[in-house]
């Protein structure tokens, strides 16, 4: 299934639209992750563990919306929109929401 951020693939015609589909991820941050990340925020560099946990969280919501669009009939989502926050008391948890159109490219 193609992916794309984009409202339309070069070569590609859509024939048909199909809706809206979407996928959501929430992920708890671990507490030892989030010291070694405040430690990494004072001298800098990046947190790895983070950026681990950002792609796992992505991956899942992609998925979710990949089998979505699957059970439609689709075999492209365009116009992909991808949504990071962090929800929670303290900020917690990360939430990564994707949304796209399910379509069916010729």
């Amino acid at each position: 299934m193609i992916l794309t951020t984009t409202n339309n693939i070069e070569g590609r015609k859509a024939i048909k639209y199909l809706g809206l589909v979407s996928g959501d991820a929430i992920l708890g941050a671990n507490i030892f992750r989030d010291f070694f990340a405040s430690i990494r925020d004072i001298v800098g560099g990046r947190s790895a563990g983070y950026e681990k946990e950002l792609r796992k969280a992505k991956d899942i919501a992609l998925g979710e919306m990949r089998e979505q669009a699957k059970s439609l009939g689709a075999n492209a989502i365009v116009g992909i929109d991808i949504d990071y926050e962090t929800i929670g008391a303290n900020a917690s948890m990360l939430m990564v929401s994707a949304s796209g159109t399910a379509v069916v490219l010729e």
